[in-house]
């Protein structure tokens, strides 16, 4: 059976996607609202939720062979402050996201999250100084995936991404989404 772990689930939405794609099963979930984590507990009963990634032991917790999750987007939304992935931000929790990667090691790794992510800034010590930028003046500093590309690739992983309108899967509304899937180039 292909287990699947889920960091910052919501209502499990992407973990169904999943599910359905690989045939497994959801073995552990994580999310830190009580409003979903209640939808969680009805739809997986049983199925532990850690609740807070911060506090987490990978080391510990049920291997899985898919990773999923949409870290959040708060900073990197056009709604929001578009902070970036700064530490302190809430979206700055992805290296909460990369450091389970790196410790748990799955197969494939499945990540959603707004459109805002082909924007905002990574903020991740990889920016660099305008004075440093002479030569590629007018040229756009790091963005936010690139940098989740970058540390992807770093930990291991080849990835592919895409942005798909909700409107694409039927529903009548162009609610925008970018989905990263990454393999492990060490792995099966």
């Amino acid at each position: 059976m292909v287990k699947i772990g889920s960091l910052f689930s919501g209502y499990g939405g992407l973990d169904l996607a999943a599910s359905a794609v690989t045939g497994g099963e959801v073995v552990w979930h994580c999310e830190w609202e009580d409003a979903p984590s209640k939808i969680l507990e009805k739809n997986y009963p049983g199925v532990p939720n850690y609740k807070d990634v911060t506090k987490i032991d990978f080391t510990k917790v049920e291997k899985v062979d898919v990773l999923t999750g949409g870290f959040p987007c708060q900073d990197l939304s056009l709604a929001g402050k578009r902070a970036g992935l700064e530490d302190g931000t809430r979206s700055g929790l992805w290296s909460e996201f990369a450091r389970a990667i790196e410790e748990l090691q799955p197969r494939l790794v499945i990540i959603e999250n707004v459109r805002g992510l082909l924007s905002a800034k990574a903020n991740n010590g990889m920016e660099y100084e305008e004075e440093d930028l002479a030569a590629f003046r007018g040229k756009p500093p790091l963005r936010a995936l690139g940098a989740v590309l970058g540390d992807l690739a770093d930990l291991g992983y080849d990835a592919r991404w895409k942005g798909v309108r909700a409107a694409d899967a039927g529903a009548p509304h162009n609610r925008f989404r970018v989905f990263i899937v990454a393999t492990h180039t060490k792995r099966d």
